[in-house]
């Protein structure tokens, strides 16, 4: 059963009001539409190509579905953007239910984080989450003439954190809504992240110190992990998702994470073990923020979700009972609409 928890009553009649201001029409075509992307193969959704320069020259890999593309509205410099922002060792690929749900009614900007997807590989040096902050910021800069809603899953929620950390005046402003799916701002045992089986505080100390021996002979580890890839879909079936889904639906996500070198998962893995920003989370509180995730998430368990909820004030918290880490393709429907109802908060916010 699905639990949604909102923040407070204020935002639950905010919510109705705004409702009105996006349009009740347009908001049953969204609705309607939710399931679009059980029509379509993953990883068949693209636009045209977009680079976005960022600070350190590093090219990012950026597509925009304009909704006059796809049978829409043109749309306007008033009309609200969705930034959406993939996890780690994922890509822009990730968000195919919620592209496909969108494409023709909202103006919707997708991009590979570095050294992920077809974006340009980074050093070392700039792969932490203070960085992917700065990238997003540039994304935004460069693709969102109005305001936006921000939306990140996993790495890529701590990737929206870190904007509000080092850009908080953005929140209220350019940004008009954000959605923290399957993350944390901190307090992460690292060592889950690629191995989820081992025991709490164990991951971080194993893995810490298997992860630098590996990343020496990186190409011999991204060798074998291809001769691994049966054993190697049963560990994405169990750990990235909760509930039996479709063979085809593990499959995808297996081609994501294989397709990240494993040099790249090695660069940002310290990012992790010392994330704690849970100090910095107050412009989020300025914002219609909804924080969801699966109450069988293995990786960034429900506890992370819980806490972001609880101090970001006036936040939604949806639960999907049952579901994974890739909530956001396993209860697909739930979270886009989820969304729906944040893009009609953030749509009345934008239009004080």
């Amino acid at each position: 059963m699905k639990g949604r928890i909102f923040g407070s009553v204020v935002g639950a009649a905010g919510l109705a009001a705004a409702a009105g201001a996006v349009g009740i029409a347009r908001q049953n075509r969204i609705i309607g539409n939710r399931a679009a992307g059980e029509e379509v193969a993953f990883g068949e959704l693209h636009s045209a190509p977009f680079v976005v320069v960022a600070d350190d020259a590093v090219d990012l890999h950026v597509e925009i579905d304009e909704p006059a593309d796809f049978g829409g509205a043109a749309s306007t410099d008033d009309d609200l953007t969705i930034v959406f922002v993939h996890g780690y060792s994922l890509n822009l690929d990730c968000w195919h239910f919620q592209r496909a749900a969108y494409r023709g009614q909202v103006r919707t900007v997708f991009y590979d984080q570095r050294s992920h997807g077809r974006s340009a590989r980074s050093d070392e040096d700039h792969c932490t989450i203070e960085q992917l902050g700065h990238d997003l910021h540039r994304v935004i800069e460069d693709t969102v003439p109005g305001r936006c809603v921000v939306v990140g899953h996993s790495m890529g929620g701590m990737s929206v954190i870190s904007l509000a950390e080092h850009y908080p005046e953005l929140f209220g402003d350019k940004v008009v809504g954000a959605a923290l799916i399957s993350t944390t701002a901190g307090g992460l045992d690292p060592g889950r992240i690629l191995f989820p089986m081992l025991p709490l505080g164990l991951g971080g100390r194993f893995v810490g110190r298997a992860v630098r021996t590996l990343d020496i002979g990186h190409r011999v580890v991204d060798l074998a992990r291809g001769w691994g890839h049966a054993l190697a879909d049963v560990f994405t079936d169990r750990y990235a998702f909760g509930d039996d889904v479709p063979a085809s639906m593990v499959e995808f996500v297996y081609s994501m994470l294989n397709a990240t070198p494993f040099a790249v998962v090695a660069d940002f893995y310290p990012a992790f073990a010392t994330l704690d920003h849970f100090e910095h989370l107050a412009p989020l509180g300025t914002v219609p923020t909804a924080v969801i995730c699966g109450t069988e998430d293995k990786i960034t368990g429900i506890g992370h979700s819980r806490k972001l909820h609880s101090r970001i004030p006036g936040s939604s918290l949806l639960e999907c009972e049952g579901a994974g880490h890739m909530v956001l393709l396993e209860r697909h429907k739930e979270v886009t609409a989820e969304l729906d109802d944040l893009l009609s908060l953030a749509q009345g916010q934008a239009q004080r």
